[in-house]
């Protein structure tokens, strides 16, 4: 079924997940005169009264934003039923379930923009699968390639920064395709350019092109594999437990660069495959990077070493009962990054007849390690579906396509 444009602008964005950018989005779009909702498993977390504050890079704050949340719930029929946009702002493996939880209340009968700000690991899929489950007729699907800000809690349900500003530019994928204009006008400005000057957003022809575009999902695996290589992945002391991106090192830089190198030729292999379809926005990690940064960064690991806003971050860690720490495969730079990230590039690859051994060595090493959440067929390993879990993988066959001709719709 064909979808109208909408000919009046939208009201109501529920937010779902309470994310930092959750944080963010409370702020901005309560300042252009829209009802915000929040669906969090935490309600009574939140205030309906939310900071935001903008900070240079020294953490000193520039700005101040004031944002009102006009409702916050648990529950999906109280604040998904009278949306016009609904942004899911939480880790990439939780984006099925939230949409199938949230699917049977999303109205029949009208248009609803439906969407996330970070569009990596096959979004549209995931909608396409829910629209088709509870005949949801009038969906518009977008997803932004990456946040548009680099943004963190600093108090949960309370305040929440953004540093520096919006991304020079960024990149949305738009289904139908003509909706980009409706959602340009009175979404992806009003968290950007409308505040800050900048912070254009340029469209996608499609969400693969979002999807094989690399950031997160070379970056996380690559750096946690450097670690575990080097000291093994575990540490006596908290103290001992290097930097995640201000010590990163020559070994996990390589690491990231064979990787882009695998992306890379999946990337030429799907245009040569869809050799009508327009990929200009499908990027390796520097054009990436310099394309959103409007940066000239030519050194992938000069832009982690030197990055101030990212300096204090450490690895995903745990304690061990004996009082070491060790990397946390629970996290999501594994369930989000190599569950939906390097897993759907390797299917793409051996679809196309192409080999990627750096991804097929980060993957098995990654799934050695996860043991628990997996079951060895041979020298494969197959991430089982389980009550705790139930949507483990974002790999094509897992919504039934079978062929890359296929994941083009």
């Amino acid at each position: 079924m064909s979808i109208k444009r909408s000919p009046q602008p939208p009201k109501v964005v529920t937010i779902v997940g309470g994310g930092a950018s959750a944080h963010a989005l409370i702020a901005l779009l309560s300042g252009r005169d829209l009802q915000v909702q929040l669906l969090t498993r935490r309600p009574n977390d939140w205030l309906h009264n939310v900071e935001l504050q903008l900070q240079s890079v020294e953490q000193e704050i520039l700005r101040t934003f004031s944002g009102h949340l006009t409702r916050v719930s648990s529950h999906p029929i109280e604040v998904i039923p009278n949306s016009d946009i609904v942004v899911l702002c939480m880790p990439v493996h939780a984006y099925r379930y939230a949409l199938h939880r949230i699917a049977k209340y999303l109205p029949h009968d009208r248009l609803v923009c439906i969407g996330t700000l970070y569009g990596q690991g096959g979004f549209n899929w995931m909608v396409k699968e829910i629209s088709k489950k509870f005949t949801l007729n009038h969906l518009v699907t977008f997803a932004v390639g990456l946040l548009p800000w680099i943004c963190r809690v600093r108090e949960y349900g309370r305040v929440g920064v953004i540093y520096g500003g919006c991304k020079s530019v960024n990149i949305a994928a738009v289904a139908p395709h003509h909706f980009f204009g409706f959602l340009n006008d009175f979404f992806f400005s009003a968290i950007c350019k409308d505040w800050f000057e900048t912070g254009t957003f340029h469209q996608a022809e499609n969400f693969l092109s979002l999807t094989l575009s690399v950031d997160n999902q070379i970056i996380h695996p690559a750096r946690c594999f450097g670690l575990y290589t080097r000291d093994g992945g575990k540490w006596s002391k908290l103290e001992e437990v290097p930097y995640f991106y201000r010590d990163f090192d020559d070994f996990s830089a390589h690491i990231l660069s064979e990787l882009d190198a695998d992306y890379s030729m999946i990337r030429d292999g799907v245009k040569k495959h869809f050799p009508d379809i327009y990929f200009s926005y499908m990027l390796d990690y520097l054009s990436l990077e310099r394309l959103s940064y409007q940066s000239t960064n030519s050194n992938i690991r000069d832009s982690f070493t030197t990055s101030k806003t990212l300096g204090a971050i450490k690895p995903p860690i745990r304690q061990l009962d004996t009082g070491e720490w060790e990397i946390d495969t629970s996290h999501r730079f594994f369930t989000d990054d190599i569950d939906y990230g390097l897993c759907i590039a390797q299917w793409i690859a051996y679809q196309i007849g192409y080999s990627v051994p750096t991804i097929d060595m980060v993957v098995n090493w990654a799934r050695s390690l996860c043991v628990e959440r997996y079951t060895k067929t041979g020298e494969k390993f197959i991430k089982e579906e389980s009550p705790s879990d139930p949507f483990p993988s974002g790999i094509p066959p897992v919504y039934g396509m079978e062929t890359i001709n296929d994941i083009m719709g």
